[in-house]
């Protein structure tokens, strides 16, 4: 029998802001394209040229400011909502984590007001010394020093050879959560890649979104292959509806 949904974990990818006009990170029209990872995308870049890495995600910010939300945002907005008690109209019995792997702010501008960037916000700047983040969405550059004790700034970004963030918090959700939900991600990058494994061991339902197969579509229960704006609304559209329904079923006349 299939476990009882109680606790939703969504992981989102490149491919949910791609929709967006959001360049991905992998394909031949990819956003590294004309830059050598090395050079922007890793704290020894940093260190050897840091006018070059500021500059890189000016440009990238500047060019995130022009996009929206896609249906696929607003539909993750809209379960947020249902899941968080927020909504006026809807209230699931239901936990629903949100994970991102990308840096842009379409989740939130789509209605999702806590979710956790893995990789980093392109909106947030943080000091290498002290390790003060505030948000800042303007420009940076060289001349900008922390406000608490003057180090050096840098974008609040998971660079090659860093850590992601949160994952204390993201293994204790993968642990409890009872349906796994991929949108839009390679398969590619680790730690990632292996949180579909974790969450199965652990007894989860498994579902994947994306245009085609990916290198761990192997290990989900179900893959839905097509564009995230068409299937990701109408899948969370009916799951609102069918737990909508069980839960006013469940309230005492």
């Amino acid at each position: 029998m299939a476990r009882e949904i109680r606790h939703i974990f969504v992981m989102t990818g490149a491919g949910v802001s791609a929709p967006s006009g959001i360049q991905t990170f992998r394909g031949s029209d990819g956003l590294w394209n004309g830059h050598k990872v090395e050079e922007v995308a890793t704290p020894w870049a940093f260190e050897e040229n840091p006018n070059r890495v500021h500059e890189f995600y000016n440009d990238r910010r500047d060019d995130m400011r022009s996009k929206k939300p896609n249906a696929a945002h607003l539909a993750l907005g809209r379960l947020y909502e249902a899941t968080c008690g927020m909504s006026s109209e809807t209230e699931l019995d239901i936990d629903c984590t949100l994970i991102t792997q990308n840096i842009d702010d379409l989740h939130e501008r789509g209605g999702v007001e806590q979710l956790v960037h893995m990789h980093g916000d392109i909106y947030s700047r943080r000091c290498v010394d002290c390790w003060h983040i505030e948000e800042h969405r303007g420009n940076t550059s060289v001349g900008d020093m922390c406000p608490h004790c003057s180090g050096k700034i840098r974008p609040h970004i998971v660079w090659f050879g860093e850590s992601p963030f949160g994952m204390e918090g993201i293994n204790l959700c993968l642990e409890k959560c009872d349906l796994f939900v991929s949108i839009g991600t390679s398969g590619l990058v680790a730690p990632a890649c292996n949180f579909v494994e974790i969450a199965k061991e652990n007894g989860a339902q498994t579902l994947e979104f994306n245009l085609e197969r990916t290198a761990i579509s192997h290990h989900f229960d179900e893959c839905v292959l097509g564009d995230v704006t068409d299937t990701v609304p109408q899948w969370i559209d009916r799951l609102i509806e069918e737990n909508k329904t069980k839960h006013d079923a469940e309230k005492p006349f």
